[in-house]
């Protein structure tokens, strides 16, 4: 697949869904500036079929699917949606595709192989997720990862035609930007294997903290907590978040225009990483030892955690320290000229 011949007809794109609860197609429908169906359009993407979205059901559905196995109607991208159920007895037949008689997987292995390109829609596709946690008796997998281990549905070596491996579009959901922009860059053939991170996904999202661009950032610098929810101050002494360490840009590319998890006072839950669903702890409540927390932020060593701490502590204004601990400005920054002479 080349940009030229992307410009001579439009991106082809089939959707499956899987073993999870639709979040990703619900987030992707709120796509703004412009609207998902608008920017297919001027990006030049032809859904060909979604189980969501489409009129076509049944026979029709099938006929394309058979269509795009013999090499009728190209497939340049196959978006999966869900993790892959391998159970029960590694038959795959806790999912079978309605009016099929076939297990799901056994369809996503096999558009995959004629697919250019390959994207795992949200962390249950990318990884297993919510639907691979517990006892996993599903034994539900990513499309190419069991959660941090490579393998999964399609096995560690897949590539699809187009060279890439799986493209691992995470979070749970995915952004609806994440998922657009990521199609937008296969439409021109811009994205490269060195344009994924180390669990592939794309970096023009993961190569991000969701700590950049925080509301909180004043407060974390100060090491002023909060003590509970309604709270304004830091979440993650206490409160279990995981922004200093998650890849996502929420907090600078906004939810819905406005929102992110710590602007709407929830802790980040690092729901890009593999096995984010099964934390060992309360996704609320943050481990510690000694009284130090144990998932410090990434690149932080904890002799300079701690050094920074009890000097942010023994610095943090009074301002600061009583906003924290409250569910609004209580006291307001001093009003100070900054024109000098």
């Amino acid at each position: 697949m080349n940009g030229q011949a992307m410009r001579e007809r439009p991106l082809s794109v089939l959707w499956l869904q899987s073993g999870g609860c639709g979040g990703c197609t619900m987030s992707l429908l709120c796509a703004e500036s412009p609207d998902l169906m608008t920017l297919f359009e001027t990006a030049g993407i032809r859904l060909l079929w979604h189980p969501s979205l489409s009129e076509e059901s049944g026979a029709e559905a099938l006929d394309l699917f058979e269509r795009i196995l013999s090499g009728a109607e190209p497939l340049d991208v196959l978006c999966v949606e869900g993790s892959l159920l391998r159970g029960p007895n590694g038959t795959g037949r806790f999912h079978v595709l309605a009016g099929t008689g076939r297990p799901t997987i056994d369809w996503a292995r096999d558009l995959a192989a004629v697919a250019g390109n390959v994207l795992a829609i949200g962390t249950c596709a990318a990884y297993g997720g919510i639907t691979a946690g517990g006892e996993n008796i599903a034994d539900a997998c990513g499309l190419q990862y069991e959660g941090t281990q490579r393998g999964g549905a399609l096995g560690g070596e897949f590539r699809a035609r187009g060279g890439l491996p799986v493209v691992n579009v995470a979070g749970c959901p995915t952004h609806p930007n994440w998922v657009t922009e990521s199609l937008m860059l296969l439409a021109e053939d811009a994205l490269r294997p060195e344009d994924l991170d180390v669990y592939q996904r794309p970096r023009f999202y993961a190569d991000h903290l969701v700590h950049h661009g925080c509301p909180r950032n004043e407060y974390y610098e100060y090491k002023a907590s909060a003590e509970k929810p309604s709270d304004l101050g830091c979440l993650m002494e206490h409160l279990g978040c995981l922004g200093t360490q998650a890849h996502a840009d929420c907090n600078t590319r906004l939810w819905n225009g406005e929102g992110s998890c710590t602007r709407g006072g929830s802790a980040c839950i690092n729901c890009t990483a593999p096995g984010f669903e099964e934390p060992g702890h309360p996704f609320q409540q943050t481990p510690k030892f000694a009284g130090i927390p144990i998932g410090l932020p990434t690149d932080m060593p904890k002799a300079w955690f701690v050094a920074l701490a009890s000097l942010a502590k023994a610095a943090t204004p009074e301002r600061v320290r009583r906003n924290a601990a409250a569910d609004r400005i209580v006291v307001p920054p001093t009003v100070r000229p900054t024109r000098k002479g």
